[in-house]
């Protein structure tokens, strides 16, 4: 079921697929050094051409999969993977909360500014930790906050779509990755604070390895 803030982010998301703006807060794949054979996953693939790289980069022995749960983008990345004519790829409708990936099935999961948006971010981080393999990696872009995000701002149509109402601080969002079973954090990128309505946000990008 469908919570008021996912329907909005539903709404949101599906209105823009056909537009040309920019929904990313990170270049996670930048960073990802996917290889020739491997299966890889992508969390908010929006238009899904994340997920096209991915899959031209395995090659036709590796796999990429785009998850996402806006019918609009859905439909949108459909169309560019037909589009490009690419055989290796999918995209599937799913929450990220219960991933349809078997476990251990992942060599590589990405993801750019969408895991803050999930209700249950300590869900998704196990579910993540579940889908890879061992020694596969996550390369995550996200937001942090430096306070809690005050309650007026959570459901607020302006700073959902700004990728920060989800926001969570450093410090909890390390918490949720040691719960899930990652204990080698990298950070790869940090941006200094910003301002986000009352608070300040930080940007980041990490890597970890499942052991």
């Amino acid at each position: 079921m469908l919570t008021t803030t996912n329907t909005a982010i539903n709404i949101r998301y599906s209105n823009l697929a056909e537009e040309s703006c920019c929904l990313s807060c990170g270049g996670a794949l930048n960073h990802a050094k996917a290889a020739q054979g491997e299966i890889c996953g992508d969390l908010g693939s929006g238009r899904g051409l994340d997920v096209i790289r991915l899959a031209q980069t395995v090659g036709s022995g590796g796999y990429a999969y785009g998850v996402d749960i806006s019918e609009g983008m859905i439909q949108k990345a459909r169309r560019n993977i037909e589009k490009f004519d690419i055989k290796n790829a999918s995209i599937i409708q799913s929450h990220l909360e219960k991933l349809p990936f078997k476990t251990g099935e992942l060599d590589l999961l990405i993801s750019n500014c969408t895991i803050n948006h999930a209700a249950d971010k300590n869900a998704v981080w196990k579910e993540i930790h579940r889908s890879l393999k061992t020694g596969g990696r996550f390369v995550v872009s996200d937001i942090y906050s430096l306070e809690p995000v005050p309650e007026e701002y959570r459901t607020d149509p302006e700073a959902v779509a700004e990728c920060w109402a989800g926001s969570v601080t450093r410090e909890e969002y390390l918490e949720q990755l040691s719960a899930a079973g990652f204990d080698n954090l990298e950070v790869i990128e940090e941006s200094s604070p910003y301002d986000k309505g009352k608070i300040q946000c930080v940007s980041w990008t990490i890597r970890a390895y499942k052991s």
